[in-house]
């Protein structure tokens, strides 16, 4: 409140809001920390001892997410961000944008509206989406899943109510490792990634550690990921492996890795959600698969195996922007086929 940084257009000016820092309590940020000016959600140590690409995405707030309670009728953000790319198969709104879900009695959380950024958005934007009625909602805001955000305000009418949202039912989170679809490439906006699908369906906090283009298996990131305290280990880099050879030369060296520090925790290894497999994929299908049947013949009890096709099982190849990334649909049918899994695992 106060602050130089709050950025307003004149219809939300009109509105008279107070801003909040995001930041603070009662608010809840999930999936990214502060790291000096920025949010991030790897450490920039880290990312430094891998390829440039991860230093490149680091940053980029991917999973990050805003939770509270409040009566407000309007709800407004103001972000200070750094836009620094674009692609021809992502909207604006998927690059830099945030959306809002409100959560009802019985659990579903429902997609309100998204604060859309303008077309030329450089460092930062600011937004509002209002309701009809006043009442108490535990909201949701998902940030973008590329381009990095250094300050999220937060504004509600003067006299709302604003309280801290529940915890997760899963406080635990899962850890997803990938390439940019794990970031969230090509959904029309942050809530649509397949985490943030599953994470509504059951309740549990999550870590997006996909990096576009960038997940090669590298030793600081695998160190980095098995001392991590999770629920769940889900990776799925093959599209990032530049060869046949990489991947067979760093998947089971990783799923090793990662066993030699945490015995018994649940591991899903799955491969690139391509509807149609061409031969270097069913090789690369066949690599991954090796390490499963590997770890299953060694008396490991606790891990699992989806082939990509499957995750595609809803959509056929119709779920996919370019054949390559997801859409929408393509977001759904893998949070659906990774969402019973994870859920099957997590009642166990």
């Amino acid at each position: 409140m106060g602050n130089n940084n709050i950025r307003m257009n004149d219809n939300i000016k009109a509105l008279d809001l107070t801003f909040y820092d995001a930041e603070n309590k009662p608010f809840r940020i999930h999936g990214v920390y502060r790291y000096g000016e920025k949010l991030i959600r790897l450490p920039k140590e880290v990312a430094e001892k891998c390829n440039p690409g991860v230093v490149f995405h680091h940053d980029n707030s991917a999973g990050g997410r805003v939770r509270f309670i409040t009566d407000s009728i309007h709800i407004a953000i103001s972000a200070d961000m750094e836009v620094k790319e674009d692609s021809p198969h992502f909207s604006v709104m998927a690059m830099c944008g945030f959306d809002m879900y409100e959560k009802k009695e019985k659990g579903e959380h429902i997609f309100v509206s998204s604060f859309v950024p303008p077309r030329d958005v450089k460092d930062g934007y600011s937004s509002v989406i209002s309701f009809e009625e006043k009442r108490l909602r535990e909201i949701t805001i998902n940030m973008p899943s590329y381009n990095d955000v250094y300050k999220l305000y937060i504004g509600l009418e003067k006299d709302a109510v604003l309280k801290e949202a529940p915890d997760y039912k899963y406080k635990t989170p899962i850890v997803y490792y990938g390439s940019s679809i794990t970031q969230g490439s090509s959904a029309s906006r942050p809530g649509m990634s397949y985490e943030n699908i599953i994470t509504r369906r059951l309740d549990t906090e999550y870590i997006n550690l996909g990096f576009s283009g960038s997940a090669k298996a590298e030793e600081a990131i695998s160190e980095y990921i098995r001392n991590l305290d999770m629920s769940i280990f889900v990776y799925d880099y093959d599209h990032n492996a530049p060869t046949i050879e990489h991947l067979e030369n760093t998947h089971e060296r990783m799923f090793k890795e990662f066993r030699s520090k945490n015995p018994t925790t649940p591991v899903i290894m799955m491969t690139r959600p391509n509807f149609v497999q061409t031969e270097d994929m069913k090789k690369r299908v066949e690599i991954v698969l090796k390490t499963y049947n590997n770890a299953l013949n060694s008396g490991d009890k606790n891990v699992y195996f989806i082939n990509g096709k499957d995750l595609m099982k809803y959509c056929g190849n119709e779920g996919t922007a370019e054949n390559t990334h997801p859409n929408d649909l393509g977001f759904y049918s893998m949070g659906k086929v990774l969402g019973d899994l994870i859920e099957e695992i997590l009642n166990k």
